[in-house]
């Protein structure tokens, strides 16, 4: 069967609500690297009322914009790339980043922002753009966008460690205020 766009989207944020954030919820347990089994999850969703079929998840992985989604070499696992707040490791190796990385965020964070700098929050990791579009539609997802330029170079330098993710996000423990350029509102 062929997805909708609505029928993909639902589904896609469902996968990663179980893949990133609750596998309890549908009876799963990550590995320590964030794996799970295909037929486990997908015998998971079709009995917690999310009907799913191998076919359907292929489509998802294929066409998910934002890569969010892997499967192991084998196809017979599937993880989430990024995102998690549940305990795994994604197994990244240290990697330079570009001189300048950007963060979408939207303007009401600013004032938290200017004080702590970026924090992960929940997650394990700050998220971070290679590109200003990219950028710019995450903060729009969490109301008026703006987009903050992070001198990654000079933070590498400093010690911090970057690691890139298989669908090109950065990832980073932490961004201090200092290395991030505000823009003028």
């Amino acid at each position: 069967m062929i997805m909708n766009e609505k029928q993909r989207t639902q589904r896609s944020k469902f996968l990663s609500l179980v893949l990133r954030h609750q596998p309890e919820l549908v009876g799963l347990r990550l590995d320590t690297a964030g794996w799970v089994e295909v037929s486990d999850l997908l015998r998971a969703c079709n009995r917690h009322g999310t009907p799913l079929t191998r076919g359907e998840l292929d489509e998802i992985v294929a066409t998910n914009e934002k890569k969010r989604f892997a499967f192991s070499e084998d196809c017979l696992r599937i993880r989430a790339n990024q995102g998690h707040s549940v305990e795994v490791s994604l197994g990244y190796a240290p990697s330079t980043p570009p001189d300048l990385l950007y963060h979408g965020t939207a303007i009401r964070f600013l004032g938290s922002i200017r004080a702590q700098g970026l924090l992960k929050g929940e997650r394990h990791h700050v998220h971070l753009s290679a590109d200003v579009a990219t950028a710019k539609a995450v903060g729009g997802r969490h109301g008026k966008p703006v987009v903050l330029e992070i001198s990654a170079g000079r933070m590498q330098a400093a010690g911090l460690t970057f690691y890139l993710s298989d669908n090109g996000v950065w990832l980073v423990e932490h961004v201090p205020v200092e290395y991030i350029e505000f823009p003028q509102l």
